[in-house]
C-alpha cells in the first residue's frame, strides 16, 4: 500500500470508527480488517500512533458489542 492510500484509508477509518453506532448495518469484524491491513501497513512513527489509536478504538467497540 502507497503512503498516500494509506493516510486516506487511516484518516476514512478515523471518521467511521468515531461514529459507528451498534445499528451499524457493517459489522465489526470488517472494520477489524481494515485496521489490522493499515496497522500491518503503517511505516512511519505518526501511522505506526494513528493505527494503535484506530485499534484501542475499536477493541472499546469490539467489548460493548461482546458485552
Amino acid at each position: 500500500m502507497n503512503h498516500h492510500q494509506l493516510e486516506s484509508d487511516i484518516e476514512h477509518l478515523e471518521l467511521v470508527l468515531a461514529r459507528i453506532s451498534d445499528a451499524d448495518p457493517i459489522p465489526l469484524s470488517y472494520w477489524r480488517k481494515r485496521v489490522d491491513d493499515v496497522t500491518a501497513a503503517a511505516r512511519i512513527p505518526a501511522q505506526k500512533t494513528r493505527a494503535m489509536r484506530l485499534n484501542d478504538a475499536l477493541s472499546v467497540l469490539e467489548s460493548r458489542a461482546s458485552g
